[in-house]
Parts: C-alpha cells; sequence; structure tokens
C-alpha cells in the first residue's frame, strides 16, 4: 500500500505526523492537490485545544483528524469531466467550505452561512498531508507560484466578506480593530475601495504593515482613549464603519461606541466571549450590526483575484514557516507565541 506524510491531530493537544494511506485517483469532478502550503489560524488554535462545540467541530468524534483550511498547492492528478483550467501542475487555491444546499441559509442565497456545512481541516481532513483530494468546485487557479501566499486567499475571502457586509464606499473613513490576518486583509480591501483607514491594535510592531498600505495605525491604550481618537479622526460624528477583527470584548464595545448614528459595526473576530453593550446604543444610533462568518464561492474567486494583484503585500502577512514533519512544533509555537506571530504556514512536499 502507498503512504504519503500527514500531521494527524490524533486527540485534544496531540498531534503527530504519520505515514496514511495515499488518496485514491481523482474521480468524475475531482481533483488531486499536492505540493500543499497551509496557513495556521484561530479556529485551527480552537480545534486542536478541544474548544470546539459539539456541533461545529464534532467533539471526541473529531478525533483524528488531519487538520487545514487555509490551502494553497499543485494539481497533481485530475478527474473525468473538470475543467480544462484545472489541468496538472496549475497552482490553486482551495476554498474550504461546501454547503448542504437545503437549509434555511442556503434557500436564502447564503450558503456561506449553511447551518450543515462541511469545512476542509475540521469536518473532514484538511491539507496538512502531501495529497488531497477535492471536489472541482472548491478548488480556483491563481497566478501565484508561492503556494504560501496561495493559502492566504482563505483569510483574504474573509475581508471581502466583511467589506460587502460593511457596503463600504470610497472615501469613507473605516476603523479595524485588529491587526492580526484578517484586520490587514479588511485593510487592504478597503484601501483598495478607496476608503480612509484606521487600523488600532496593541502591538505596534503590527501597524507598520497597515502603514504600508495607506492606512493610518493607532496603538491600543484606552477604550475611552480610542474612541474619541477614532471620532475626532473620522470628523467628529462618528465612524461611519468600525469592523472588529479580534472578537475581544473591550475591542467590540470599543467599535459599537465609536460608530456614527447610523452606521455599521461589523463583527469579524471570533470568541466565545460575552459583550456588555448599552442598548441604547443600537436605538438611538440606529446602528447595523453584522457578523461576518465565510465567503461564498464567487466572493473566493474575488480573494483569489486580491491575492494576484496584491502578491507582494500578502506574502508579508506570513510571519514564520515551518515544514510539515515540524507541523507538531508549528501548531505549538503559533499557539505559544500569539504576540510574535502574524501567519504561521506549514509547507508539505
Amino acid at each position: 500500500m502507498q503512504t504519503v506524510l500527514a500531521a494527524v491531530t490524533q486527540a485534544v493537544g496531540t498531534m503527530e505526523v504519520v505515514d496514511v494511506p495515499e488518496p485514491p485517483d481523482p474521480g468524475p469532478g475531482e481533483v488531486v492537490i499536492g505540493s500543499m502550503a497551509v496557513g495556521i489560524c484561530g479556529s485551527d488554535y480552537h480545534f486542536f485545544a478541544g474548544h470546539l462545540t459539539e456541533e461545529a467541530g464534532g467533539g471526541e468524534r473529531a478525533f483524528p483528524k488531519i487538520q487545514g483550511h487555509e490551502v494553497g498547492g499543485t494539481v497533481t492528478a485530475v478527474g473525468e469531466g473538470c475543467r480544462a483550467e484545472l489541468e496538472e501542475g496549475r497552482p490553486v487555491a482551495l476554498h474550504p467550505l461546501s454547503a448542504c444546499g437545503t437549509c434555511y441559509p442556503c434557500r436564502a442565497g447564503r450558503p456561506n452561512t449553511c447551518d450543515n456545512f462541511q469545512l476542509i481541516g475540521i469536518h473532514v481532513d484538511g491539507g496538512l498531508q502531501e495529497r488531497l483530494v477535492m471536489p472541482q468546485d472548491q478548488v480556483f487557479p491563481i497566478d501565484e507560484d508561492d503556494a504560501a501566499v496561495s493559502a492566504m486567499a482563505e483569510p483574504i475571502s474573509i475581508g471581502v466578506r466583511a467589506i460587502k457586509r460593511a457596503r463600504i464606499e470610497p472615501g469613507e473613513h473605516v476603523v479595524v480593530l485588529g491587526a492580526g490576518p484578517i484586520g490587514q486583509s479588511v485593510c487592504l480591501l478597503a484601501r483598495e475601495r478607496g476608503a480612509e483607514v484606521l487600523v488600532i491594535d496593541p502591538q505596534e510592531s503590527r501597524l507598520g504593515l497597515s502603514r504600508d498600505m495607506g492606512a493610518e495605525g493607532l496603538r491600543w491604550t484606552d477604550r475611552d482613549e480610542v474612541i474619541a481618537f477614532a471620532r475626532e479622526w473620522a470628523g467628529g460624528e462618528g465612524v461611519p464603519v468600525a469592523v472588529d477583527a479580534t472578537g475581544v470584548p473591550q475591542a467590540v464595545r470599543a467599535a459599537v461606541d465609536m460608530a456614527a448614528s447610523a452606521g455599521r459595526v461589523v463583527q469579524v473576530g471570533m470568541s466565545g466571549e460575552e459583550v456588555s453593550l448599552r442598548v441604547g446604543s443600537f436605538t438611538e444610533k440606529e446602528l447595523d450590526m453584522l457578523g461576518v462568518c465565510c465567503c461564498g464561492g464567487g466572493e473566493f474567486a474575488e480573494a483569489v483575484a486580491a491575492v494576484e494583484r496584491n502578491s507582494e503585500i500578502v506574502r508579508r502577512l506570513i510571519s514564520h514557516e515551518f515544514e510539515l514533519e515540524r507541523a507538531p512544533e508549528a501548531i505549538d509555537f503559533a499557539m505559544s507565541n500569539p504576540s510574535d506571530v502574524m501567519k504561521v504556514v506549514i509547507r508539505g512536499a
């Protein structure tokens, strides 16, 4: 039996690099992806640490599992009936989510919030292996030779969704709280739309990239000080669009409090935290509070195009790289050094 190398999460907090059976030949409408690079993000940390709910991650039934949903790679084999552009040797980025097509969100035209969605690396095996079989509908050609950069299409796609939900217009003032990969993605795409952007983060070192994209940067000090600065920066009436990319209660409260009347508050950062908010903020200012989940297929294509346009900026999101053989070390490093890590990428063979 032929085998390939994979990083398998065997149980909560336990990942091992082992040989697993080589994937079968692709069936109709399927392709095999190899030479993969995989970005590690917060949801990977939560899955690895056992913090995902039974519904979201499958609980104990989830293990063993090959993680990895931010994936770039190369087509190595093509099944019958696939699109002509998916030829062997083609660099690709993977859209990790598939929807059921029948639940209310799917029927309402928002399959990205499907109640029964499957995400590679969480519900089914993902990219931390040498070969992966994928349905062609989730495989997007990309004009980028570096698989690590291609893997950034997935976090960029969250920025695409956030920008659309926020309805950002040219010239609008937008505050982004959090200068991690998602916050930087929102900054990049908002700047492309011609918005004026202020990025706020506790780490001054992270704000340099935002400034290089033409945004202003502000180090988080105190909630009241940050709110006052942001409102004055936006012209004194409040911020038309405030995007939280942290999930931290203090930042979420700041986004609501700095928002202008008739403004939009966009929640992108994920956490299980509870936030104390004044109800009158929503009624008196008639705020739009908008949540962001994953993107849809069409939006993923937009993310791929954004990576192609901005490959040098996107490359700077990658702070650390590890080989597949060191995947357990990589996830431990990423989880143990949040202040030093922007994006950890694990490269396969």
